[in-house]
C-alpha cells in the first residue's frame, strides 16, 4: 500500500491519463485486491479475472476519480459489485442448465426414444446453426459438445470467462425460445 498523499498525487495523475501512475497504483493494490476478491469467490482464476476487470473499469472511469477518497475503498466496491454480478449470473446459468434437455443416448430397445432423441438433436443443430452468431455458436459447441469448462473456453479463445458465460446463456435462451413449440 502507499501513503495517502502519494495515493492522492497518483490519482490526480491518473485522472489525466498518466499510464505510469496507473501502473504504480495497480502494482501497489493488485495483491491486496486479489486476496479480497479471492476471499469472496474462493476460485483463483475467477478472482484473477475480477481483479483484472476491476482495474480495467477504474482506467475506463479515470476522469471521474476523486483523489481525496480512498482508492482501496473504490476498488473494493467495484470488485464487490463484479462478484455480485458473477454470483447472480452463475445462479441464472445454473438454473437454465438444469432446465436444458439432456439428449438421451440411443436405446436400442426403444425405437421411439431413439427417433425422438435423433429428432431433438436435429432440431437443436438447426437452431444452433440458424440462430446463433458465429462466436456464440463456437462457445456453445465447445461447452456442450466438447465439454470444455468456461475457464478452458476463455483461455482457448482468449476472451473473458464472463464473455463465455454470457454467450452460453444467450445460446440456451435462444434454444429454449425456439424449442418451446417443439417440446
Amino acid at each position: 500500500m502507499i501513503e495517502k498523499e502519494e495515493e492522492e498525487e497518483l490519482l490526480n495523475k491518473i485522472i489525466n491519463s498518466d499510464k505510469l501512475s496507473f501502473k504504480k497504483i495497480f502494482y501497489s493494490y493488485h495483491d491486496s485486491l486479489f486476496r479480497f476478491v479471492f476471499y469472496k469467490i474462493n476460485d483463483e482464476d475467477i478472482a484473477k479475472d475480477i481483479t483484472q476487470e476491476t482495474f480495467f473499469r477504474v482506467w475506463k472511469m479515470r476522469s471521474k476519480l476523486e483523489s481525496k477518497k480512498s482508492f482501496f475503498s473504490l476498488i473494493a466496491k467495484i470488485s464487490s459489485n463484479i462478484c455480485y454480478d458473477y454470483f447472480r449470473h452463475n445462479e441464472v446459468r445454473n438454473r437454465h442448465e438444469a432446465e436444458i434437455i439432456k439428449i438421451i443416448e440411443p436405446n436400442n430397445n426403444n425405437p421411439e426414444k431413439e427417433f425422438l432423441a435423433a429428432s431433438l438433436e436435429n432440431q437443436i443443430n438447426q437452431i444452433v446453426n440458424k440462430y446463433l452468431p458465429d462466436k456464440c455458436k463456437e462457445i456453445f459447441i465447445l461447452s456442450r459438445i466438447e465439454k470444455l469448462s468456461n475457464p478452458d473456453i476463455a483461455l482457448k479463445l482468449d476472451i473473458s470467462i464472463r464473455t463465455v458465460e454470457n454467450q452460453i446463456y444467450r445460446a440456451i435462451k435462444t434454444l429454449k425460445k425456439h424449442l418451446k413449440n417443439y417440446l
